[in-house]
């Protein structure tokens, strides 16, 4: 009867100290702070979504695999990693040591190296590993003295946390919280109010999901079979995964005269693509005597801002004269084509681009127009985009072949 009395006693007090647990607590939220401060080094898999708000489907998804080392001397970032292929998990396409980025591209076997020193930021802009950004992210909650709102929720195995930044500006975390300068390219929707979330095991007092949200794009980041303290940051060298026949190229390089003009005046390169209607658009498809292409990007600013100079562009000439022709270089999915193109409210035609069509153009940046002439040969070939300074150079070279093409024409009736 004592045992039994005694065995009850001690089952009671357990289930006391584990109700007692305050998983809603600023306390609970030091507690895993304490618990990722732990963390010298962690690889780990990483599955990550990203979609414009209000789209049903994501458009960009990944695996990757991520080695991250805890660097005390870096005061930037804070941690060095790698983000190798989730397959063999031997090819980087990423890597950071606290002194430069390296930047891979497989299919032209190249790396860019940027050492922070050709456009010198506030902040380094580069995408924090999983667990430093989860740490930047609860350490701002707890100790910030801006204007947020901090929501706490226990779930059956989760404990799920809301930042809700509500500042002038938006606020990212690059190893520490920044508030971004207003881009000059505003969005038409949404506002400046900053939202992060972050699911958190109740088994291992660790987040394990991330999902963060601004007006312009959402991003999910779940980390998956991380292994914490077994790699040594002395063993990491981001030399070590540079492929031996890859060419190295310092960010910032401007391509020589000839290296640029390399497309300019010749063939345009035929492409075969899919339309955000799902129809298959060829080049040799178009019949018009001139044909802007535009090499873009839904989640570039200035790609934006350059649709209503195109939507304006598009009903001053015939279908004759012009056709105008965007290629999307970054989404996979069609759904964001058409999502994009009903929130700018256009109707020329818009393409996804494929592998082949990026490497034909060399398209490295956004966004580029290229001009062609009737007989498909590139006229004028223009990086970048500046209200008012771009609208009159695509204008002046439109009339140009127009009226080229109009005395080629009345000489051969004469």
């Amino acid at each position: 009867m004592i045992r039994k009395q005694i065995f009850t006693l001690g089952l009671v007090m357990l289930l006391l100290a584990s109700c007692g647990k305050d998983y809603t607590s600023k306390e609970y939220l030091e507690k895993v702070l304490g618990n990722l401060s732990q963390i010298e080094t962690a690889s780990y898999y990483e599955f990550g979504e990203a979609w414009s708000p209000g789209d049903t489907a994501a458009s960009f998804v990944f695996t990757r695999f991520h080695r991250e080392y805890r660097n005390p001397s870096d005061t930037a970032i804070g941690s060095s990693f790698v983000t190798l292929d989730s397959m063999t998990r031997s090819k980087a396409s990423f890597c950071y040591d606290g002194h430069m980025r390296a930047t891979f591209y497989e299919e032209e076997k190249g790396i860019v190296i940027d050492s922070f020193r050709v456009k010198p930021l506030p902040f380094r802009p580069v995408a924090a590993p999983f667990y430093n950004y989860a740490t930047s992210i609860i350490n701002y909650a707890l100790t910030t003295g801006d204007s947020i709102a901090l929501e706490m929720q226990e779930q059956e195995r989760n404990v799920f946390m809301r930042l809700t930044i509500n500042e002038d500006e938006q606020v990212e975390f690059f190893g520490k919280a920044f508030h971004m300068e207003p881009s000059p390219y505003p969005y038409p929707y949404g506002d400046n109010t900053s939202i992060y979330e972050l699911w958190i095991d109740k088994e291992t007092d660790l987040p394990f999901k991330v999902r963060r949200e601004m007006s312009h794009d959402i991003s999910v980041s779940t980390s998956l079979d991380p292994e914490f303290n077994k790699l040594d940051i002395n063993d990491f060298r981001a030399a070590d995964f540079f492929p031996p026949d890859y060419e190295i190229r310092q960010y910032g390089y401007k391509r020589t005269d000839e290296e640029k003009s390399a497309l300019l005046n010749g063939k345009a390169p035929e492409w075969t693509l899919q339309s955000s209607d799902n129809q298959t658009v060829s080049l040799a498809d178009l019949t018009s005597r001139v044909v802007l292409l535009q090499f873009t990007s839904v989640s570039c600013g200035p790609c934006r801002a350059s649709v209503p100079f195109l939507k304006k562009i598009d009903k001053e000439f015939s279908s004759d004269d012009l056709t105008i022709v965007a290629i999307e270089c970054t989404s996979k999915n069609l759904n964001a084509l058409r999502t994009y193109m009903y929130r700018n409210q256009f109707d020329y035609t818009f393409l996804q681009a494929n592998k082949e069509v990026i490497k034909n153009y060399s398209i490295g940046s956004y966004p580029v127009f290229f001009i062609l002439d009737e007989e498909r040969i590139i006229r004028e070939i223009i990086k970048g985009y500046a209200e008012g300074t771009t609208d009159e150079r695509i204008r002046f070279t439109v009339n140009k072949l127009l009226e080229q093409k109009a005395l080629i024409v009345k000489r051969r009736l004469s």
